[in-house]
């Protein structure tokens, strides 16, 4: 039995890390060969803590997520193991109460902010793609998600961009960037890099047929 490929996609916050996941995994849909793991649902548990307490966490920082569970969940299911996958509630600001039961699969696709910063988690990985997007597009698309999706308001989401997403990107995720194999302008509205990624994953799939 061949071990699973791990294809790990970094890149700042809003940069299109998420759309170019889905994107992959879509493409394979029908074979069911692409599973995607989200770094943000490892961020730690903070059920002991007071609301007032967990507004004052720097989530941009890379002592917020639980990377050592992470880079272990990536291990077992490269050998084969199922994992329970925490999962995250963003307008809590911990961890939820459900977990999702994750089996082995050809292809899993993890993506995250600090999946490339992270030594543990970038030592699982096969191929390593960092997402590159203009920081007032990034702004833009964080400002738009946070507000519709997370609960948040425009100032909060202001506020955070300047106090703790801008210089957290310019000091751990940017310089990140080394490590990548490919670097994808735009993420998943990169339609030359996703085709290109397309057919490295079916020869992967194709490869473990055999």
């Amino acid at each position: 039995m061949q071990k699973s490929i791990i294809i790990g996609i970094a890149g700042g916050s809003a940069s299109g890390k998420t759309s170019l996941a889905k994107r992959l995994k879509k493409a394979f849909e029908e074979t069911n060969s692409v599973i995607i793991i989200r770094q943000d649902d490892y961020y730690k548990d903070q059920s002991n803590m007071r609301m007032e307490a967990r507004l004052q966490v720097n989530y941009d920082h890379p002592l917020a997520f639980d990377n050592d569970l992470l880079a272990q969940h990536l291990q077992s299911l490269r050998d084969g193991q199922h994992v329970s996958k925490p999962t995250y509630d963003f307008i809590e600001y911990t961890r939820a109460q459900s977990v999702e039961l994750i089996q082995p699969c050809d292809v899993i696709v993890v993506e995250g902010l600090f999946v490339l910063e992270d030594e543990g988690i970038r030592s699982k990985l096969d191929i390593k793609l960092f997402v590159d997007t203009p920081a007032d597009v990034r702004f833009i698309r964080r400002l738009t998600r946070d507000v519709r999706d997370r609960g948040r308001t425009l100032e909060n989401v202001v506020a955070q961009y300047m106090n703790t997403v801008r210089s957290m990107h310019d000091q751990f995720i940017e310089p990140s960037k080394r490590h990548a194999d490919v670097i994808i302008p735009e993420g998943g509205k990169n339609e030359v890099a996703v085709d290109l990624l397309t057919t490295k994953i079916s020869s992967i799939i194709k490869m473990n047929m055999l």
